[in-house]
């Protein structure tokens, strides 16, 4: 596959230049906005306050973990964790960070139908991602003696490599949806000013942008995984 030029050109570089842009996109973004103090002097800890009084979500709990931009959502404890860059101090940044991250807690909360199907995905996705392309590549060599198992595995391998494909399109709304309620909160409770509101707007943008090239790239893959074994090339 490595050598292969076709999936050199139509997938490897294409997929290659949308994540390096999507890294670089959230690289500047978190750069230029962690640097500019967001108008009310609101670290993280304190707009996870503010806006879980708001929102309704008293209930999860507010914790640190270790880190650089490492802020997430447990719903198995109904925590959000955030990381030692969001705490640091009030910036910009870290606001639209933190609020985002209790979008989330509020889609748990609520039972959104999108992150249950992302959670129930979870098993699946992570044998697909680790063990479907090896599927291919066993049947596809076994192919060579026993022409129809070994096509059979490889579409076998094509399926379990399909489950991590749904899960990255199943996080796409999943992403958006919580950046969507962590906007909307922000604009609501008055924590941001017209300019906070433009770089929390280009963080969780930048940052949507990673899992739209992530998507991307697996539906590529896919796709090409499927062109191969359904004889369009030797």
């Amino acid at each position: 596959m490595i050598l292969d030029p076709t999936y050199m050109l139509m997938i490897m570089l294409p997929t290659a230049a949308l994540s390096m842009y999507a890294q670089y996109k959230v690289k500047s973004a978190y750069k230029r906005w962690d640097e500019v103090p967001n108008s009310g002097q609101l670290t993280g800890f304190d707009t996870a306050q503010a806006l879980m009084r708001h929102a309704g979500l008293e209930h999860v709990q507010v914790a640190r973990t270790p880190g650089h931009l490492t802020d997430h959502y447990n719903p198995k404890d109904k925590s959000i964790n955030l990381s030692d860059s969001s705490t640091a101090r009030p910036s910009v940044a870290s606001m639209a960070i933190v609020a985002h991250e209790l979008g989330h807690a509020e889609q748990d909360r609520v039972g959104n139908s999108m992150l249950r199907l992302r959670a129930s995905l979870v098993p699946a996705a992570n044998l697909g991602s680790s063990l479907g392309v090896w599927v291919i590549f066993g049947g596809l060599m076994l192919s060579g003696s026993a022409p129809a198992l070994g096509t059979n595995i490889a579409w076998f391998g094509v399926m379990m490599f399909g489950a991590a494909v749904a899960f990255t399109l199943v996080t796409l709304p999943v992403e958006f949806d919580a950046s969507r309620r962590a906007k909307r909160w922000l604009n609501e409770t008055g924590l941001v000013s017209r300019e906070d509101a433009r770089g929390v707007d280009q963080v969780l943008n930048a940052a949507a942008l990673t899992y739209v090239a992530a998507a991307a790239a697996a539906v590529l893959n896919l796709l090409y995984w499927v062109w191969r074994l359904s004889g369009r090339r030797d």
